[in-house]
This record gives structure tokens, C-alpha cells and sequence, in this order.
């Protein structure tokens, strides 16, 4: 039997969550949360070396203009992405995923140079992946609040992060979007993109795996982002549906992460530390 139990509210800041099958939907989300960058893991452990050990392998050049050309392919991707949707439009999780796939392969097939011409490629992709997953949870992928929602999840740290908290505060504190457009919220998640996909560059840089490992690593980041947006969309949802403040169940989602996480002093159902 799966541990529900309630998730207690912090200290009179937000209001408490009384609704069990609330905490039935924060539980599902939290587990998905911390299921989404298994797979990259597990690629990042065989190819070999920590994230920031493969960043090293970048040339020099490609480091200092990461941020310029992911800035560029963002500013690019939400009309790309469009007209994807509109020419093919909801065709789930596989299909998004093996644009993604088939592109990482090509992209690797021609080595680094490859790579590197492909990374606006898999931009699109992945956002075109995220549009799905809003209009999936009854949003529209063209509103500035679906776009709005799509850059904060794109300023998560990535599947290839090795602090497993990284993301928490994402969760909690929406960015600060009053007043502010689309593109200035593109300049200021750039960035934070850039340096997740400066790790894809390098572990799909890495000569002995070519296409193998760049159709891998596309895969883990697609399958990565689409998880992320079922979290972040799912709490929208579940907010405009319950009436539950969105603040509110960001909170509970935390402290259901700390839960679930491993070394966590709860007890998982099968009576082991999870």
C-alpha cells in the first residue's frame, strides 16, 4: 500500500491541505518528479565523469558563446514550435520523443561540429514536447501563460544536475512574471538552459558513443522535460480545479519530496529508507 499520508503545511504562512485526494495527486506528482532524470543518470554514469567534468571537455570558444546560442534558438523555438503542433499536432509522448531521438543521432553521427548544429534543433523539440504536455492538461499552448510556464520549466537545472535539490526552489518560487513579456523571460532563462545543455554538448561529444549517445542523451532530456511539465502543469491544474492556492501545493510537493527522497528519516511502504 502506497504512503499518503498527509503532508503537513508549514507555519501559518499557507493554508493547510485537508483534501486527501489532494495529497493522493502531490503524491503521484512527487514520485514523477523524482523519476524524470533517471535515465540521463544512468547514460551520464556510462559515459563517464561528473557533469561538470564534461563541461571541461568543451572547447573554449563553444563554452563562452553557449549562452548566445541557446538566447538565438529560444527566441526561434516557440514559432517553430508552433508550426510543428500545427502540422502535426498531439501525437504523445512517443513522437516527440523520437523526433528528439532521431535528431540527437544525426546530430552525434557528425561529431562534435554535429552537435553543435543540432542544439537549436533539439530546442524546438523540446519545447514543442512541453507544448504537448500543456495542451494535454487543458491549456493553450500559444497563451503567454502556457510560454511563461514552458521558460520556468526550461530554467530547471536538468536531468544531468547532481543535486538532487537543485529544482526546489523552482517549484516554490515561480518566477516573477507580472509585467513582464515572453522575451524578456527568455533572456532570463537562457542561461540556466544553456548550462544543461553545455552538458548535453559535451556527453554527446564524446567520440566512441557518435549517433548512439547523442540519440540517447536526446531522449533522456526530452523524456526529462516532459516529466518536468507534467509536474509543473499538473499543479496548475490541480489548483484551478481544487482552489487550492498554487503556493500551497508547491509547498506540499516539497515536503513530499523530502519525504520520498533517499536518507529521508521517513520509511518507505516496503519498510526500507527510500
Amino acid at each position: 500500500m502506497t504512503d499518503q499520508s498527509p503532508v503537513p503545511a508549514r507555519t501559518a504562512i499557507l493554508p493547510p491541505i485537508t483534501d486527501p485526494t489532494v495529497h493522493t495527486e502531490i503524491d503521484r506528482l512527487a514520485r514523477r518528479y523524482l523519476n524524470a532524470g533517471g535515465v540521463a543518470m544512468e547514460l551520464l554514469n556510462a559515459v563517464g565523469g561528473k557533469a561538470e567534468g564534461l563541461i571541461e571537455r568543451l572547447p573554449k570558444p563553444v563554452r563562452s558563446r553557449m549562452d548566445r546560442i541557446t538566447l538565438a534558438a529560444l527566441n526561434r523555438a516557440f514559432s517553430a514550435a508552433s508550426r510543428s503542433r500545427g502540422l502535426l499536432s498531439d501525437r504523445g509522448d512517443w513522437f516527440n520523443r523520437a523526433l528528439s531521438t532521431a535528431s540527437g543521432a544525426a546530430g552525434g553521427l557528425a561529431g562534435f561540429a554535429g552537435a553543435t548544429v543540432e542544439l537549436p534543433v533539439t530546442i524546438t523539440l523540446l519545447l514543442r514536447a512541453i507544448m504537448d504536455i500543456a495542451a494535454e492538461h487543458g491549456f493553450d499552448p500559444d497563451s503567454d501563460e502556457a510560454r511563461q510556464e514552458a521558460l520556468h520549466i526550461f530554467a530547471s537545472a536538468g536531468p544531468l544536475a547532481e543535486d538532487e535539490g537543485a529544482d526546489l526552489g523552482l517549484i516554490a518560487a515561480r518566477m516573477t512574471i507580472t509585467g513582464q513579456t515572453v522575451q524578456t523571460l527568455v533572456a532570463k532563462v537562457a542561461p540556466k538552459l544553456s548550462a544543461s545543455l553545455a552538458q548535453k554538448l559535451a556527453a554527446q561529444a564524446v567520440p566512441i558513443f557518435g549517433a548512439l549517445a547523442g540519440a540517447t542523451i536526446n531522449y533522456s532530456f526530452t523524456r526529462y522535460y516532459q516529466e518536468i511539465a507534467r509536474v509543473q502543469f499538473g499543479l496548475m491544474r490541480l489548483s484551478q480545479e481544487t482552489g487550492v492556492p498554487r503556493e500551497a501545493l508547491a509547498e506540499a510537493l516539497i515536503l513530499r519530496l523530502e519525504q520520498l527522497r533517499p536518507g529521508s528519516s521517513r520509511r518507505s511502504p516496503r519498510g526500507g529508507k527510500r
